[in-house]
């Protein structure tokens, strides 16, 4: 199986997150607030683990082959992700009709911090695209 470094990097990245935020997350709902611990849990980093895959997945596959419009693709996967994060949180509440609000403080909060760790890392390899350009024209 062929995998840019980048993707390989992200992913790495990811699950790395996802464990310790996971772990952290699910220590301090059941330990620190065990009143705001709630079944669905596990889904919330699952999701974020999933679409995180996806992303990149997009994301390599226009660096490849439609590099102009990177930076397009990089925003439309971004309004996807809070269009399908709206979805899910919806089917959640409608679905299952307890612990609503501990499952949306928690989401948004995985939300946020994964918001936080895709932009560093595109910005990352952005600035490291950029000064690897600057260093062959020289």
């Amino acid at each position: 199986m062929n995998i840019s470094l980048t993707k390989r990097n992200f992913f790495v990245q990811l699950i790395l997150l996802t464990m310790i935020l996971g772990g952290i997350g699910a220590v301090f709902l059941q330990y620190v607030l065990p009143g705001l611990y709630f079944e669905g849990y596990p889904f919330i980093p699952v999701y974020f683990l999933l679409f995180g895959g996806v992303e990149i997945s997009i994301f390599d596959a226009c660096r490849k082959y439609t590099p102009k419009r990177l930076v397009f693709f990089y925003l439309a996967v971004k309004m996807m992700k809070l269009v399908f994060s709206v979805l899910f949180l919806v089917v959640y509440c409608i679905g299952i009709h307890k612990d609503i609000k501990a499952f949306l403080l928690t989401f948004i909060v995985y939300y946020i911090v994964y918001l936080v760790h895709e932009t560093w890392f595109f910005v990352v390899y952005e600035t490291a695209k950029k000064n690897q350009k600057e260093k062959g024209k020289k």
